[in-house]
């Protein structure tokens, strides 16, 4: 497996990643409230990179680097250590400690993340509950 930066020409499928595993995942929420679009936008800002597998992008995670914050992460092939890689290598590249924002009610995501030695740090809610974690930068400084 390799973990790299996105190519632009690459966008509209991590997009399409993010969309079919939010729609997949994300069940207490409507399926038309998740939306490659947003992920496109959002992308502008942020740094995508992706992990290929068998020649295919397997998943796709965005770093906003001035805040270190992790703002997606999406597997579309589970069991293969695709999450962990994506994790492993933003949290390489973040300046400062990674920090995200999780939903409350994705407990699989909320596991995985204390798995990997997030702590929960704060609670809040914009209209869906979330949790705020955070883990040590792994970057040399």
């Amino acid at each position: 497996m390799i973990v790299r930066r996105v190519r632009p020409e690459e966008l509209p499928i991590a997009a399409a990643i993010y969309q079919k595993v939010l729609r997949e995942t994300f069940t207490w929420l409507p399926a038309a409230s998740h939306n490659a679009q947003v992920f496109l936008r959002d992308a502008r800002e942020e740094e995508v990179y992706v992990a290929v597998l068998d020649q295919r992008i397997a998943g796709v995670a965005a770093l906003y680097r001035r805040d270190s914050f992790l703002h997606s992460l999406y597997v579309d092939v589970r069991g293969a250590g695709v999450g962990k890689a994506l994790l492993d290598h933003v949290a390489a590249a973040a300046p400062n400690a990674l920090s995200l924002k999780c939903q409350t009610a994705n407990a699989g995501a909320r596991a995985f993340y204390a798995r990997e030695g997030f702590k929960e740090v704060a609670e809040g809610n914009d209209g869906v509950p979330w949790v705020r974690m955070e883990r040590p930068s792994t970057a040399w400084t």
